[in-house]
């Protein structure tokens, strides 16, 4: 996958995510902490009991890094099924309460990391992570074209 495909999936992911915020809003879900709590049961249903602290520990990630911002596409790919799929779920059977809007998420994630189990595929928290984050890669990117325009 070329860095175009991939930013587009990472901003794909990211705009879903904004859908998701509102459905979970509409759920109860309604001050930042109780949204990182929602966001957590997400990730330790897809990830197997792993939260974001986790996440970042298993990964190696920095402290500044964003999981999102370090995923390639076959991880992103899980993640934006786990919250569209969520968010449709929190519509659809118009879940309320921010307890019962975790578990739907915490559950929405556990049907996705099933699915991949059942497929064979490789366990999002052991896909490796790539060398550059989307933000170097954006960058990189803007200055090959910067360099092409220059020379045009």
């Amino acid at each position: 996958m070329n860095t175009q495909d991939l930013n587009q999936n990472h901003q794909a992911t990211f705009d879903h995510i904004k859908h998701l915020a509102a459905a979970a809003k509409d759920a109860g879900v309604a001050t930042p902490l109780d949204y990182a709590i929602f966001q957590d049961h997400g990730y330790k249903g897809l990830y197997g009991g792993m939260g974001a602290k986790n996440i970042h520990a298993h990964k190696n990630l920095k402290k500044s890094d964003k999981i999102l911002d370090r995923m390639g596409s076959t991880e992103l790919a899980a993640n934006l099924f786990r919250a569209t799929q969520t968010e449709e779920k929190l519509r659809r059977d118009q879940v309320q309460g921010k307890q019962h809007a975790n578990q739907t998420h915490f559950s929405v994630g556990q049907k996705v990391r099933q699915t991949i189990e059942e497929l064979g595929g490789t366990m999002p928290e052991d896909i490796p992570v790539p060398e550059k984050s989307i933000k170097q890669l954006e960058s990189e990117q803007k200055k090959l074209l910067t360099k092409s325009d220059k020379k045009q």
